[in-house]
């Protein structure tokens, strides 16, 4: 009987071992890279189970699906050599396991030569903007003191989403002429903000700038203050001397239809005339307080004399 147990218990561990080092599974998210001595032998990308050479050949698995690469914070120049701390992250896909297995081993590999073209590609591309593209919008003052961030927007994109565009087919390139195995599906900018080291700097520059735009505000309202009084000044000159004109032209009116009227007056009865004129001189002429040494025959009392005004 132990003779027969012996033999069983044998095959049963030996399956245990065989059985996994002989056959291996492929599952529909991932690439097999099937290498013997570190020498690739195949790759096997459909599902299923398969078989292998046990302790000699050895089943790489490598990921069908998208993967993410978080790019080390560093600092950038802009256009303007203003430093920007920039944090992004690349996703990739792993098109042909051969060359990815062969010119970059693994993912952990892969993560560090992937970021170093992101790298290399965002400091090429941010030394061409300036800060506002780079940061996606342009910050509009508003009337009550306020700001808002208004989108630019360049060729149909947002100014943001140009930028890592250019940046991923750039990487993309260069990954191919690498032969990286690897195609650069997206590449986004997670945060861009100054060092800590030169906030203060930033912040002085921003009040100047601030300051600098609003003595030149001041100065052009002030110039429009002075165009514009200089210019109602000047109308209120035009029409003080068109009004003094037409009240000249109207006082000289009045004052020759008054002669006209008094001309008909006097030719329809020049007696009754001079005799009202006479009675007017009399009263301011002649009153308690007035002492007169005149000719009885002046023309003065010619109407006192007789009703006909005669001596």
């Amino acid at each position: 009987m132990k003779k027969i147990i012996t033999p069983i218990i044998i095959i049963v561990i030996a399956a245990f071992v065989l059985v996994p080092q002989a056959f291996y599974k492929v599952d529909e998210t991932q690439h097999i890279v099937l290498t013997r001595f570190g020498e690739i032998k195949s790759i096997q990308s459909q599902p299923g189970l398969k078989i292998k050479v046990p302790f000699i050949d050895v089943a790489n698995v490598l990921d069908k699906r998208l993967l993410r690469v978080d790019v080390p914070r560093a600092g950038f120049p802009d256009i303007q050599s203003q430093f920007l701390e920039i944090d992004a992250y690349v996703r990739y896909r792993i098109t042909d396991p051969r060359s990815f297995r062969e010119v970059l081993s693994n993912e952990v590999t892969a993560g560090d030569r992937i970021s170093n073209l992101v790298v290399a590609a965002l400091r090429e591309e941010v030394g061409m903007r300036n800060r506002e593209e780079i940061i996606g919008g342009n910050p509009i003052d508003l009337a009550d003191g306020t700001q808002k961030v208004e989108p630019i927007v360049q060729n149909g994109l947002f100014a943001r989403e140009q930028l890592t565009q250019k940046v991923r087919d750039v990487a993309d390139a260069r990954a191919q002429e690498q032969a990286f195995g690897i195609a650069i599906v997206d590449v986004r900018i997670k945060r861009a903000e100054f060092p800590d080291s030169i906030v203060d700097t930033v912040f002085t520059r921003m009040r100047s700038e601030r300051e600098i735009q609003a003595n030149a505000l001041r100065a052009q309202g002030e110039e429009q203050y002075l165009t514009k009084t200089a210019d109602v000044d000047r109308r209120v000159a035009i029409i003080s001397a068109e009004a003094d004109e037409k009240a000249n032209l109207l006082r000289g009116e009045g004052e020759g239809q008054a002669i006209s009227i008094l001309a008909e007056a006097l030719e329809q009865d020049p007696e009754f005339f001079a005799f009202r004129r006479s009675l007017e001189a009399y009263s301011k002429v002649l009153n308690d307080s007035t002492t007169l040494v005149l000719s009885p025959d002046a023309d003065l009392f010619k109407f006192l004399q007789s009703a006909q005004g005669s001596k």
